[in-house]
């Protein structure tokens, strides 16, 4: 069967994550379901990483088989005209039958959202914090999050992951009327690591956690950080891989309040 990198952009508010699961509706099910539907049968369906319930993307990429050679136009349509509107597929194109949409990619980027102010029209898309934030302080922290650290303390337990050393290439926090925009880009992620970063982040930025202490975590990787961020302000921003540049411009989502 021929082989498709699609890229996808999808809100994630609905589903139960990324993933298959009996009896949840994912948004890898939803898009088993649309290739069906659009082309008789599937193959494998493979996404760069698993994202949470109630995580978002701009840029997940997954590899596809498909029964038959098809134009990546057709592809796109085809998919879409089966998904529900909050799943859209961006691109489609053919790879060698050798590509991973997983095991290739050598780097992704993040971006979370936190509004300063209540938003009537954003709440699935930000985290609405009513605490005044030291920007300054957040940005301090961040710059302590680069490099390679054991992030085990970030982590829940993942049996498939051979290692909890990371290599985080940068963190950015940037402001955007009433809000704060952080993008964490690394070699991969562990689970809930994006989140629990930016929840110590928050915690630094609110003054209820020294740097000081945020600095021991990655040094001491046993004491665990359970300040996690919600899912609604997460967003997976972009998958790269070999001759792929970053996206430069940090920049929201998808609203400014």
């Amino acid at each position: 069967m021929p082989r498709y990198r699609l890229l996808l952009e999808y809100d994630g508010t609905r589903y139960s994550g990324w993933q298959m699961q009996q009896n949840a509706r994912t948004v890898q099910g939803m898009l088993i379901q649309a290739a069906r539907d659009a082309f008789g049968k599937v193959g494998e369906v493979m996404g760069s990483g698993r994202t949470d319930a109630g995580v978002h993307a701009l840029g997940q990429a997954v590899h596809i088989d498909l029964p038959e050679s098809l134009p990546s136009n057709r592809i796109r349509i085809g998919l879409n005209n089966n998904l529900p509107a909050d799943i859209n597929i961006l691109n489609a194109f053919a790879v060698p039958k050798n590509f991973h949409a997983r095991h290739d990619a050598i780097g992704r980027s993040y971006l979370y959202q936190i509004s300063r102010r209540r938003t009537a029209f954003g709440k699935n898309l930000v985290w609405w914090i009513r605490d005044d934030l030291d920007v300054g302080a957040m940005r301090r922290a961040s710059a302590i999050a680069v490099g390679m650290h054991d992030y085990r303390a970030f982590a829940d337990k993942d049996p498939s992951e051979k290692s909890t050393m990371v290599l985080v290439e940068s963190v950015e926090v940037g402001e955007a009327g009433e809000l704060i925009v952080i993008r964490i880009r690394a070699s991969h992620f562990l689970r809930k690591m994006v989140r629990r970063m930016i929840g110590c982040i928050v915690e630094i930025g609110r003054g209820n956690l020294p740097l000081d202490a945020f600095a021991a975590s990655l040094e001491n990787p046993d004491r665990t950080m359970n300040m996690t961020a919600p899912p609604s302000g997460l967003f997976l921003e972009q998958v790269r891989y070999k001759g792929d540049a970053y996206f430069t411009e940090l920049k929201p989502a998808v609203i400014s309040v």
